[in-house]
């Protein structure tokens, strides 16, 4: 079984007195044979699908790097490392190429805005991103599509309670 590393971020924002998180809806992808947890931004419902913002670990680059380039790159905005979250571990099969059964860890990351509008995306991002927008933390784990990034929202949400100084 191919292994395969990620990492991304929950980046949270103070917005009207509340914390927000910055997600992704991912473009849809029609060609896709076989679904892979990240192949559509809708569920077989029409529901739209939220995700948080992540990516593969480059060569040579460090998991908390991937995460801060990758919130970059699919929602315009810059931020910094309070910390990290969890990994998240799960199997899917490939919607490309090969079809292969893919090992995946991604290292989550607990950031806070410093920088940028949401949703100012570059056009070569719009392949794999169709928008970002900032979610009220409170609404997050009911909105978000998959458990394990539900997951790690409730952790950034306990962190938040044990640290109110954030």
């Amino acid at each position: 079984m191919v292994r395969e590393f990620s990492a991304g971020g929950v980046v949270l924002r103070r917005m009207s007195g509340a914390w927000s998180i910055a997600v992704i809806e991912p473009q849809k992808d029609e060609s896709a044979p076989v679904k892979s947890p990240f192949s559509s931004s809708r569920k077989a419902s029409g529901k739209t699908v939220l995700a948080l913002p992540k990516g593969l670990v480059d060569p040579g680059e460090k998991p908390e790097q991937t995460a801060l380039r990758e919130v970059h790159e699919e929602t315009g905005i810059t931020a910094t490392l309070i910390g990290k979250l969890a990994d998240s571990k799960y199997v899917y099969v490939r919607s490309w190429g090969d079809g292969q059964r893919v090992f995946k860890i991604v290292s989550f990351f607990l950031l806070r805005y410093q920088s940028g509008r949401i949703d100012d995306v570059s056009p070569p991002m719009r392949v794999e991103v169709r928008r970002a927008l900032w979610l009220p933390l409170d609404e997050a784990s009911a909105q978000l599509a998959y458990g394990g990034e539900r997951q790690v929202v409730r952790k950034a949400q306990e962190y938040l309670k044990s640290h109110p100084e954030v």
